[in-house]
Formats: structure tokens, C-alpha cells, sequence
């Protein structure tokens, strides 16, 4: 009986849980990079190595934070500010996500990025206003950078696959379907979907649901 007994709260325990979702070198790896999280990244919750950063002195990374693996985040000090990338408490990112900011690119609270996210605020060239450093007899690396703030705000998700492009606000509370490309702002508690992205659903706070844009 006490066999039975030991038996049946191992498989209550959480180790169990952990082994029968990740495998014994799995759990391995969990091992190793929450040790090497502690190291590098105090504040972490857990980042999955390997993580490829740049300009990490320009980046203010949340309580919490967590990175699935492969993940690339760069900060250039093209704009003079001491800080260019913030990203809030409790955010999660998944595996091959790439931001890139030079400017400013900031990511709110409790937001949930899926797996080949793109976010950027800069571009190679001007393509909105007269730029004769922009024309396509130049090369792409060495029309000169121009750039425009990133805004997503809190408990927002993106899906698989999403582009979120220099200049684009994305409100508290929304959703982007995978694959879009988001090209202008996107009001809070909004659903947005496509190339370009375009608001499908809002929340109706009065009947607790998404309902058609």
C-alpha cells in the first residue's frame, strides 16, 4: 500500500508533469538554461538558449521575461537614447522571434509573441517621402536607415508569423491572426488579420464577446 501510495503522488508531482511533457534530456536542457537564465538574465523567468543579442545595454527586459530558443534581439544607438528596446513584466516570447530597434520599440505587459515573429522599427531607405538615397540603383545596405516607433501594448497576442512594421501602434488587449502583416495602428481589444492587417472582430465589454467588425 505504500507503494501505491509513493507511486500515485509521484505522478501528482510536478516532476512528473515536467518529465512526461519534456523527457529526461529535456529536462536536462530546462536544467541548463535556467541556470544559465540566472546568469545572464536575472530578472527571467527562463530564456531558451541559444538567444543571439546585440546591443543588450539598450534594452530593458521585464520581470518574467521568457524566450523560447533561437530568438534575436538587436539595439542600435542610432538615436541617441540610452534605451531603445523596452519590453514589460511577464512577456513571452517564442522560438526565432526577431526584434530589431533603433529607435524605439516597446512591448507591454503580459503580451504573448508566437514562434517567427518579425518587429522592427527601421528600414533600409525612405519609401514615404523623396529620398535620392533610396532609389533602387542603390544598394539595399547602404540606403540609410530610417525609423518610426513601435508601440504594442499589454496582454496583446500575435500569432504565428506575424510582421509588425516601423510606425505601428497596436492597443492593449488585441489579437493578430497569424501571417499578417501589420502595416497600420490597430485600436485596443481588436482582432486584426491579413496583408495588411485589418480589424475582423471587437470586444463587446456589454455581452462579454468578439463580435464582427
Amino acid at each position: 500500500m505504500l507503494i501505491f501510495d509513493d507511486i500515485q503522488l509521484l505522478m501528482n508531482s510536478k516532476f512528473f508533469n515536467l518529465y512526461g511533457s519534456y523527457g529526461f534530456f529535456g529536462i536536462l536542457s530546462l536544467i541548463k538554461n535556467w541556470g544559465m537564465t540566472r546568469l545572464f538574465f536575472p530578472q527571467a523567468r527562463i530564456v531558451r538558449f541559444p538567444i543571439y543579442v546585440r546591443g543588450k545595454s539598450l534594452m530593458k527586459l521585464g520581470f518574467g521575461f521568457t524566450t523560447g530558443v533561437n530568438v534575436r534581439l538587436d539595439a542600435f544607438n542610432f538615436s541617441g537614447k540610452s534605451t531603445v528596446l523596452y519590453i514589460g513584466d511577464h512577456v513571452q516570447i517564442n522560438d526565432s522571434v526577431h526584434i530589431g530597434a533603433i529607435e524605439c520599440v516597446t512591448i507591454g505587459d503580459f503580451t504573448l509573441i508566437a514562434s517567427r515573429v518579425f518587429i522592427s522599427d527601421h528600414n533600409h531607405g525612405n519609401y514615404k517621402d523623396i529620398d535620392f538615397s533610396s532609389g533602387p540603383n542603390t544598394h539595399p545596405i547602404e540606403r540609410a536607415l530610417s525609423s518610426s516607433p513601435v508601440h504594442i501594448g499589454s496582454n496583446v497576442w500575435l500569432g504565428e508569423q506575424v510582421c509588425v512594421l516601423p510606425g505601428v501602434t497596436i492597443g492593449d488587449g488585441s489579437i493578430i491572426g497569424a501571417n499578417s502583416v501589420v502595416t497600420h495602428d490597430v485600436p485596443a481589444n481588436c482582432i486584426a488579420a491579413g496583408n495588411p492587417a485589418k480589424v475582423i472582430r471587437t470586444f463587446n465589454s456589454l455581452t462579454n464577446s468578439w463580435v464582427r467588425a
